[in-house]
């Protein structure tokens, strides 16, 4: 897409134009949240996903909540070093450097016992969730770095805090991610650029209909979404725009002050 090709916005807003931003997993229930929450602040907003029909659907969602939105899609794969530079250096010819990067792009995996798993279904989940949310930082970086910094928000887990049956690739991804996140906030702080995560307790997306509909098979079909509910304090799951919120705090001038954290967004799951 040329910049030719980029909506004007049209809308009468007075906020100061905050930049680009690059959302990956964009086609999901958190990534779409998060970028109509990001549209609706002012952002220009690159949208990623590998699923084109996903991708589709959900820019043309947030340009008809926000009107007068700027709006990119790029499919892409996060777990390909190429098609992250290709994305990346796309979006920043056609929406300016980015000054924040959401890598939301995941992955649950298989749900069985942490012996059972292939070397592939492992390495599949590692690769999506943890090397992806790298191989984002390690092209978004250099550029934030010359454009004067910025912000890095990545989207783990309560199972980046603790522990989940059955779920051994995603629950040590996710506490990889924690540890990158925290990485790079000491490597990148002198250069301007905040790094923090946000650890989202259940949230009502299809991931968590794909893991309650494996847990209930598993389980000879008890109810699992009532089981994890009862275990919240606030009786209830997430919607995605709650951890939108929490994101678009950590990408503003609000959070100026915080970096290298993780905040924690699970209705007091894990107390």
């Amino acid at each position: 897409m040329s910049t030719e090709d980029l909506p004007t916005r049209t809308d009468e807003r007075s906020v100061t134009d905050p930049g680009a931003a690059i959302i990956t997993g964009a086609g999901g229930g958190i990534g779409r949240a998060v970028a109509r929450q990001f549209a609706q602040d002012g952002f220009r907003v690159a949208l990623v996903d590998r699923d084109s029909a996903q991708l589709d659907s959900a820019a043309e969602l947030v340009r008809s909540e926000v009107p007068g939105s700027m709006i990119v899609s790029y499919v892409g794969d996060v777990t390909d070093g190429a098609s992250v530079e290709s994305y990346v250096s796309r979006a920043s010819a056609d929406l300016g450097a980015p000054r924040v990067l959401v890598n939301n792009a995941g992955i649950e995996g298989r749900v069985r016992m942490v012996h059972e798993y292939s070397e592939e279904e492992f390495d599949q989940v590692w690769a999506v969730n943890a090397r992806g949310a790298w191989l984002n930082l390690r092209h978004v970086a250099p550029v934030m770095l010359r454009s004067g910094g910025g912000a890095i928000v990545n989207i783990a887990s309560v199972a980046a805090v603790k522990s989940a049956v059955l779920l051994a690739p995603y629950v040590t991804s996710k506490h990889a991610v924690l540890g990158l996140t925290r990485a790079a906030a000491s490597d990148l702080a002198s250069g301007g650029i905040r790094v923090n995560a946000v650890c989202p307790g259940p949230v009502d997306t299809r991931m968590l209909e794909a893991l309650n509909a494996q847990r209930s098979e598993a389980d000879g079909g008890v109810a699992e979404r009532s089981r994890m509910t009862s275990n919240v304090l606030l009786k209830r799951f997430a919607d995605p725009s709650e951890i939108a919120t929490v994101v678009a705090f950590l990408a503003s001038d609000a959070a100026s002050f915080i970096t290298g954290a993780a905040i924690v967004a699970d209705g007091g799951l894990t107390i």
